[in-house]
């Protein structure tokens, strides 16, 4: 920043104890080879503190200007609405929120006083006034390259997009280029938003017209075989796109109608369990998953991958000898040898459908998800009759799952009897392939993973390197490339049968499970981090776990 201070913003920093003197000397000799960059961004960008938040707040009392951490969640205003992409890349600046005629704005912490002066007239001009923060280069930069790489124009179309069917087409084939797993259709107050969910992060993607409103809606409708004249919840499916299966599903808000699109692959192949990040060997996985007389639950709240891992399982049981059914809603993938059924939930029902099943002689059923205690009670008679059940539920970690087994209203007595094993998982960003960048672990990762570590007897190697998360191209500028997912795994002992039957608590049960050797979510993604596959900070992002 082009503002006078007494001392080097090094010393200041060390005064306040944000940063050790040592570590101010790392960054020294790093400025050397790189004098373009500013002290504060070196020591964020070789993460010599464990807090980045504390830092540039610290390095904006020394300026005077506030400082804040940003992210693309930050951003809750279309860029171009009153900066343009040019200015923003010119004067390195973001603009965060507007409220009351002001604008908040974040400018990267190399941008001069000058440049500061520049977008202040620009935004007065408008009849705004400027509250500026600073932030980290880098920050801006990724953000600015994601939302350029997303920008209206590649959605929107070379000609406008006059037809609202190319519109609506380009929408969608967007978000399939993009590996979006969802697309939302979102209209607000002036404009509508459009955002895609890329490995479990939503990205904004344009901001359309009002005026396009009723068209896009429209046409949403047409292609969803959903009823034009209801402004109604609706659920449809579109069908016109080449190995894609997509679910839609329209909600009313107060500005129209909002529509979700679920991207669905059909015929995609089944990944091998252990390519999903199931932690152990086939031995191991047999003895969790290989079993008679009981259930499997999988647990994890919405978008976490428990589908994908149900099939996964599935794939690895499958073989001849074995009768194997599915209930799903819907069919995501086709499996030659099991005979899968999708319902409808309205003649079709995860309990009436359980219910036929039962007579069909099966070995394994698969059920969906455990929704309401109907389902939840046959699914445990089938597990008390000779059967092995896989299924899902919605909850926080493998231990909560008795907890909610409890709330569906299903006894203690059924739970113990039959629940052999329940599974949590969370899905963490992968590292990009082609933009990481090899370092060290510094001295807050080393400290953090070992003592996590021994608080649950696991001993991690942190004298090796990891990866730091840059961005390019191919990454969206996030870093990041897919997931992986981190797991829990509760078996459920005798002791452990005994407490549920008994109604203790999840509390005493998560002791008794860490004393026979249970380990949390937080130990399989520290492994992750170890390996390679991810990094504390994306842990953290999942987790919150410093």
């Amino acid at each position: 920043m082009d503002i006078k201070r007494r001392q080097p913003i090094g010393v200041e920093l060390v005064k306040k104890g944000v940063v050790k003197e040592v570590d101010i000397q790392k960054a020294l000799d790093f400025q050397k080879a790189h004098p373009e960059k500013k002290i504060g961004d070196i020591i964020y960008e070789m993460e010599l503190v464990h807090d980045p938040k504390t830092l540039i707040e610290a390095i904006g009392e020394i300026v005077g200007i506030k400082g804040m951490i940003v992210d693309a969640r930050s951003i809750n205003m279309h860029l171009v609405e009153q900066i343009t992409m040019e200015v923003a890349k010119n004067y390195k600046v973001l603009p965060i929120k507007m409220a009351a005629g002001r604008m908040k704005v974040a400018f990267s912490n190399s941008a001069s006083k000058k440049d500061m002066e520049t977008v202040r007239m620009h935004l007065l001009n408008k009849g705004l006034v400027m509250d500026p923060y600073i932030t980290f280069d880098r920050d801006i930069k990724r953000i600015l390259a994601s939302m350029e790489g997303l920008a209206s124009e590649e959605i929107v179309g070379t000609d406008g997009a006059s037809n609202i069917t190319s519109l609506v087409d380009n929408i969608i084939r967007t978000g399939i280029e993009k590996r979006a797993s969802d697309i939302h259709i979102e209209p607000q107050a002036d404009k509508v938003n459009v955002r895609y969910r890329i490995d479990g992060e939503l990205i904004t993607a344009a901001k359309l017209p009002k005026n396009r409103q009723p068209q896009i809606i429209g046409r949403l409708k047409a292609i969803s075989n959903m009823h034009q004249e209801k402004q109604e919840a609706q659920d449809g499916r579109i069908l016109t796109y080449d190995n894609y299966s997509i679910r839609a599903s329209a909600q009313p808000n107060i500005y129209g109608e909002k529509f979700v699109l679920r991207l669905l692959k059909k015929n995609s192949s089944i990944r091998n369990i252990f390519d999903l990040g199931f932690p152990g060997n086939e031995e191991s996985l047999k003895k969790t998953v290989d079993k008679r007389n009981s259930i499997t639950v999988i647990a994890a709240p919405t978008g976490e991958g428990k589908t994908t891992t149900l099939y996964s399982i599935m794939d690895f049981l499958n073989r001849p000898e074995i009768n194997i059914t599915t209930i799903e809603d819907p069919v995501e993938i086709r499996i030659n040898g099991l005979n899968q059924i999708e319902i409808d939930g309205v003649k079709s029902t995860f309990s009436n459908s359980l219910r036929t099943v039962m007579r069909q002689d099966p070995d394994v059923i698969l059920v969906g998800e455990i929704r309401d205690q109907e389902t939840g009670e046959i699914a445990i008679q089938a597990g008390q009759t000779g059967h092995y059940v896989l299924t899902t539920i919605h909850t926080i970690d493998s231990i909560e799952t008795i907890t909610r087994l409890r709330k569906l209203g299903l006894s203690n007595y059924d739970i113990s009897s039959t629940l052999a094993t329940s599974i949590s998982e969370r899905l963490v960003r992968r590292v990009c392939p082609k933009c990481k960048k090899e370092r060290r672990f510094n001295d807050f990762e080393k400290k953090f993973i070992t003592e996590t570590g021994k608080k649950y007897g696991v001993d991690f190697d942190v004298e090796g390197t990891t990866y730091e998360a840059v961005g390019c191209p191919y990454c969206n500028n996030t870093g990041y490339y897919e997931r992986i997912g981190i797991f829990e795994i509760l078996n459920v002992t005798e002791n452990i049968k005994e407490l549920i039957m008994n109604g203790e608590s999840s509390i005493t049960i998560r002791r008794k499970a860490l004393e026979e050797g249970y380990k949390p979510l937080v130990i399989d993604g520290l492994h992750k981090v170890v390996e390679g596959f991810t990094t504390l900070q994306e842990l953290n992002r999942k987790l919150v776990i410093y």
